[in-house]
């Protein structure tokens, strides 16, 4: 059997999230620093199953089932090893590995390629640290506030006026491969190779994986004639479009964080770090691609794009914004901050600190289509011409979107902005406007209210509706809930005042409960078994059937919580004694 070279199997692995690939086929909720669903493996009630992105692997406590992506996607789609890396590949977004020749000569050209890299980094790494004649380069960092450990971390260089470095690296490679790295090119008036980057600070651009495959270079010297920055040009190896600068280190922070900064410059993401704001890429001095932007969702759920704060830094963010909006998918933002005039994400925060930084980011970050709204509001004028433009203008861009469900919503919010800006009927009407019954608003505070309850306020909430809305039946039935636990202090309040009631009381409305309305309507509002129940009335016997699921689901649920705990520790320790804890737990949960 042919191998798979490591670097091409660890390139998909470091592309996808174990979550990622798993959620095709196991629906999984987040559940503190993983994620858990039902087990693909197994016909269950209860969820055994877990993925650990962090640590790359899935878990099934009910079979014993372990591994990484190869594994599960071979395991459940009954795929062979060599079938499931294609699969695998392709979700990846990468070229398949065909075993050809001409794989092969690409995979030889690839660790050439690498060698002169790291030799390289290294070389002008340790020039600037430790070369005494590199006081300017050093003194030009110590302005910015670039402290050693910062040049230590991102392994900044810096390549002399006159360097000589082509030479050494002739001993060990081609003439060739040293041409294709896009470090050097031919002068044809001296006959010679000159560095691409001399006299220039260096910033190492490394693949997803850590490799450095391009650099970005920064003069240090004023100059009428040289550009402030230079990027390696495009190689077989490095596309612009493709890559973000530090990338390989911030997409280590997904499971901590669910947002990313994008800034222009790689000054930005190391004035960033210095400050403890780790979670920061930039992009290559192109417009934001689509792949850039999969790449992100790949990790994050929020994008924060972060321009400068002058006229260019404003026209960047909006081309990015008409640009990404087509990629918008549900459960993805991707939103804008706009910072002071003449001010860059690395002044900003040297000026100003982390904490004011990131509360700035909270109160001041504009969703893409309010951003997109906005720029265009300031371009139209209050008369039928030029707002018919501006709907036209609004319309075509959220026409643009690929996913159906963003599309319509972000046509609404549109349409309803634009309908508070044109009030009048007539106007209404040249728009065809018409105002739907839940406006994305109205959805979104819907969605935020009750992503803020736990899963546990909503089981409560389903209790307590069944009980008020058939008071009678549970008084003849006292004996099936006087002993249920809850578990939420306001929830235990209204359950224990309805429980006295139901016992001193011979017939009882729901006016003698005495419970605050507005509790009442957000138990109305969010109790989820309302949806069981639907429009059509259920009969005392089946009202008491679902009341015995959720008075099971309670007394599950301190087991619950012991069973996470373990779980957790277990994917940890990996210990016997743990396992076979859980085992004896899982088994009570069965029962119960």
């Amino acid at each position: 059997m042919m191998k798979y070279p490591k670097e091409y199997l660890n390139e998909i692995k470091t592309r996808l999230k174990v979550s990622t690939v798993v959620s095709k086929f196991v629906s999984l909720k987040k559940r503190g620093k993983e994620f858990v669903g039902l087990s693909p493996f197994k016909n269950e009630k209860t969820p055994s199953f877990t993925v650990n992105d962090e640590k790359e692997f899935y878990h099934c406590f009910a079979t014993s089932e372990h591994g990484n992506i190869f594994d599960f996607v071979m395991k459940t789609q009954n795929l062979r090893f060599g079938e499931a890396v294609k699969y695998l590949a392709n979700m990846a977004g990468m070229q398949p590995y065909m075993f050809t020749k001409q794989d092969e000569e690409r995979e030889k050209k690839w660790r050439e390629y690498c060698l002169i890299f790291n030799q390289y980094v290294e070389f002008y790494h340790d020039e600037l640290i430790k070369n005494e004649t590199h006081n300017k380069a050093r003194n030009y960092l110590k302005d910015r506030n670039i402290s050693k450990d910062q040049v230590k971390k991102f392994k900044i260089g810096y390549v002399e006026k006159n360097p000589n470095f082509f030479e050494k690296l002739k001993k060990n490679s081609s003439e060739q491969a040293l041409i294709e790295t896009g470090l050097f090119y031919f002068d044809e008036k001296k006959k010679t190779y000159v560095e691409r980057f001399k006299g220039r600070l260096i910033f190492p651009i490394n693949n997803i994986s850590g490799q450095p495959i391009a650099f970005g270079g920064r003069i240090i010297e004023k100059s009428d004639y040289l550009a402030k920055y230079i990027n390696s040009p495009e190689t077989n190896f490095f596309k612009k479009g493709s890559n973000l600068y530090n990338l390989d280190r911030a997409r280590k922070l997904s499971n901590k964080t669910d947002h990313i900064f994008l800034v222009e410059g790689y000054m930005d993401v190391v004035g960033l770090a210095k400050n403890d704001i780790e979670n920061a890429v930039a992009n290559l001095g192109t417009s934001l691609t689509d792949k850039q932007i999969l790449t992100l969702n790949q990790f994050f759920d929020d994008i924060i794009i972060c321009f400068d704060g002058d006229e260019s830094g404003y026209k960047a963010a909006l081309r990015a914004a008409e640009n990404s909006i087509i990629y918008l998918k549900p459960e993805k933002q991707i939103s804008f901050l706009f910072l002071p005039d003449k001010e860059d994400p690395d002044s900003f925060v040297n000026k100003n600190g982390k904490d004011f930084f990131l509360d700035f980011a909270k109160k001041s970050k504009l969703s893409i289509h309010e951003f997109i709204f906005l720029h265009y509001k300031k371009q139209t004028q209050n008369n039928p011409s030029s707002m018919a433009i501006f709907d036209k203008k609004l319309r075509s861009i959220a026409n643009t979107i690929k996913d159906e469900f963003i599309k319509k919503y972000v046509l609404e919010y549109f349409l309803d902005k634009i309908s508070e800006l044109a009030p009048h009927t007539n106007l209404n009407k040249k728009f065809n406007y018409v105002k739907q019954t839940k406006s994305l608003e109205t959805t979104k505070k819907y969605f935020n209210e009750s992503k803020s309850l736990s899963a546990i306020e909503l089981k409560e909430f389903s209790l307590l509706y069944l009980l008020m809305n058939n008071l009678d039946l549970m008084k003849e039935n006292l004996h099936l809930i006087e002993n249920v636990s809850l578990f939420t202090e306001v929830n235990k309040q209204i359950f224990s005042k309805i429980i006295s009631k139901l016992k001193l009381e011979d017939k009882i409305i729901l006016k003698d409960l005495e419970i605050d309305d507005q509790l009442i309507e957000k138990i109305n509002k969010f109790a989820p078994i309302k949806y069981i129940l639907g429009k059509k009335n259920k009969n005392d016997y089946e009202i008491i059937g679902l009341l015995d699921d959720i008075n099971r689901d309670l007394k599950n649920y301190n087991l619950e919580l012991r069973i996470q705990e373990l779980e957790s520790k277990f994917s940890k320790d990996l210990s016997e004694t743990t396992f076979n804890e859980l085992k004896e737990l899982k088994k009570k949960q069965n029962i119960n």
